[in-house]
């Protein structure tokens, strides 16, 4: 159950992300500071820790050895998924990029037979494709179902334009996020630790991030000072404090699909956060009584995934 609590409090976390980046749009400020900011002020308080932890060596040993491979998996999961959001957030509010980035509980678990594993065979090691995890998806998709019922009245109040450009850019994140946090995984192969690997991908991932500065310097100017402070809120609360929880909870299942589809799930948590945010700092609207209903389905949903994921460890045993 430890790795169900830290995503949980990892999804707290990457609340404020939907939140504090939609402040920024009605504020004034251009998404593409939102994103570059967040990964650029990641870099201190990450060297930090991992300094402090004694780490960093090992780690940059490590990018010598792959580059490029460290480069791709991490734009891919760092790039590809937080700049859509935050191009997202320009057009739809919070409450639906939150709801629609829930899309990643079935991307996650679609994205399973592209992933091999290795089993002893009589002939030696063998590599084979994992399968999809049936119980986790079909569980997954009560939680979607429960997201889709918190949407459906506010999403009829958007423009066509709006929606579409809301949502299809989540989507896009909602698979390059789990994709380049797998890739890495299997790079790491338990080499490096939670706070390693999230700064080993921030570093890998910096030359997108400043040349999408550059490009965001060039046509929208230098960002605000209000923009500033909300990044490196961002960058403390959902770069470096909810992304690590969320990747030691995908280390501790590490190498189980079934159990790391319900840490996954947990994201799911994100939603009621964003909500619930929204309502206290950006004074949204109350959400109507079929909203309602769909978040308590969303939690109908996590507790059954993680009843499931405890039910196949105790059996295990």
């Amino acid at each position: 159950m430890r790795p169900i609590f830290l995503g949980i409090c990892a999804a707290f976390f990457f609340a404020f992300t939907f939140i504090l980046n939609r402040a920024m749009e009605l504020s004034g400020g251009s998404w593409i500071w939102s994103a570059s900011l967040r990964y650029i002020f990641m870099v201190p308080f990450l060297l930090f820790i991992v300094m402090a932890r004694k780490n960093l060596r090992p780690l940059l040993q490590m990018m010598r050895e792959q580059p490029g491979t460290w480069f791709l998996w991490s734009f891919v999961g760092f790039g590809l998924f937080y700049a859509p959001l935050c191009f997202a957030a320009a057009y739809a509010p919070g409450w639906l990029i939150a709801g629609t980035w829930q899309i990643t509980i079935i991307s996650g678990s679609l994205l399973v037979p592209f992933f091999s594993q290795t089993i002893e065979t009589a002939n030696g090691p063998l590599k084979v494709r994992r399968k999809l995890p049936v119980k986790g998806l079909a569980i997954s998709l009560i939680i979607l179902l429960g997201i889709v019922l918190m949407q459906v009245e506010q999403a009829n109040h958007l423009s066509l334009k709006d929606l579409w450009l809301g949502i299809i850019p989540v989507i896009i994140a909602s698979f390059a996020y789990p994709l380049g946090n797998r890739k890495m995984m299997d790079i790491c192969v338990g080499r490096l630790d939670a706070y390693q690997r999230v700064l080993g991908m921030t570093l890998a991932s910096l030359p997108f991030w400043l040349l999408l500065s550059l490009y965001g310097l060039f046509t929208v100017g230098v960002p605000s000072k209000e923009q500033t402070i909300q990044s490196v809120l961002v960058a403390i609360g959902s770069g470096v404090i909810a992304t690590v929880l969320f990747f030691r909870a995908t280390d501790l299942v590490r190498g189980n699909m079934q159990k790391l589809a319900a840490v996954e799930a947990t994201q799911s948590m994100e939603v009621l956060f964003t909500v619930a945010g929204e309502l206290i700092l950006l004074a949204s609207p109350f959400p109507s009584i079929l909203s309602w209903f769909g978040m308590f389905i969303v939690m109908f949903g996590m507790i059954s995934h993680s009843y499931v994921s405890h039910k196949s460890e105790v059996t295990i045993k």
